[in-house]
């Protein structure tokens, strides 16, 4: 059986819509952020992108993830555009693409993919691009604090959503 390349999935109008829709909830989501300071920021709007990756593969996934960055800085610009966190909008779709995406959801692999997420966007990535923007210390007590804090939380919510959209996604598959 051949393989399915990704410009033949996003040529499919259910893989078009459902990108489309986790798109728009990642714009939702990104109004409901709540600002520490300048440069920290908790919120759950990387979560639909998670899916769209889950479920579309990476490449898709992390076109899902720059347009959601982009559409939502058009939407509530917060301070000036910067290419770099589009990069680490696209790499949260790709990387749980690759790690996700036709695989069985398991707590130890979505643990696993959101640690991934969490070292290297929230813990390297981020303060790298608010160092070019702003200056900002590279290495922050608090950003450490809010990454072991929020890790379980992340772990839940994805593994939650994940799990229930995949066993609803193979339902869907099975009657279709």
């Amino acid at each position: 059986m051949k393989r399915e390349s990704f410009t033949d999935t996003l040529k499919q109008p259910k893989v078009l819509a459902g990108a489309a829709m986790l798109i728009a909830v990642n714009v939702v989501l990104y109004y409901f952020n709540i600002m520490i300071g300048d440069t920290l920021r908790i919120g759950v709007s990387f979560l639909p992108i998670a899916v769209c990756g889950m479920l579309y593969g990476p490449v898709i996934g992390g076109i899902a993830g720059a347009l959601g960055d982009v559409i939502g800085f058009i939407v509530k610009p917060m301070g000036y555009y910067f290419p770099g966190f589009t990069i680490s909008a696209f790499l949260v779709g790709f990387l749980f693409g690759i790690l996700l995406h036709n695989k069985v959801i398991t707590l130890a692999r979505v643990a696993g993919s959101v640690l991934l997420y969490t070292i290297l966007i929230s813990l390297i990535l981020s303060p790298i691009w608010l160092n070019i923007m702003y200056g900002s210390s590279l290495f922050a007590i608090p950003r450490i604090y809010k990454a072991i804090l929020q890790y379980p939380i992340n772990v839940v919510m994805v593994y939650t959503v994940t799990k229930c959209i995949s066993r609803y996604h193979f339902i869907i598959n099975l009657r279709y």
